[in-house]
């Protein structure tokens, strides 16, 4: 963003040292890099939580899409509506088979 070399930052501290003088440079140098540090981690923040949010916006995209297009959830699907329909066969089957049970239980005991 910035290109600041060498001797641009030799004049800088040439002109700090001469506006604000040897005994107060120190502690101006001390708070300048405080700020800087703060401001840099808080561009790396705002970086890092940009791109949390792309990858999680690309990994919804990625899911939705292999939700619509994967047959397996049809697959799966289709076998629960067997099962529910042999489960309701068996239980019609031992329904219409316990009367006749009954009946031959009955007639036969003294």
């Amino acid at each position: 963003m910035f290109d600041v070399g060498f001797l641009e930052l030799m004049l800088i501290g040439v002109v700090a040292l001469l506006v604000i003088g040897p005994d107060k440079l120190p502690k101006v140098a001390k708070t300048a890099g405080m700020w800087v540090g703060r401001a840099r981690r808080m561009v790396g923040n705002v970086k890092r939580d940009i791109e949390q949010e792309l990858q999680a916006e690309e990994l919804k995209k990625t899911f939705d899409e292999n939700k619509i297009s994967n047959p397996l959830h049809e697959i799966i699907e289709d076998t629960k509506k067997d099962f529910a329909d042999i489960k309701k066969e068996t239980e019609s089957v031992a329904e219409a088979a316990k009367p006749e049970d009954k009946a031959q239980s009955g007639g036969n005991s003294p």
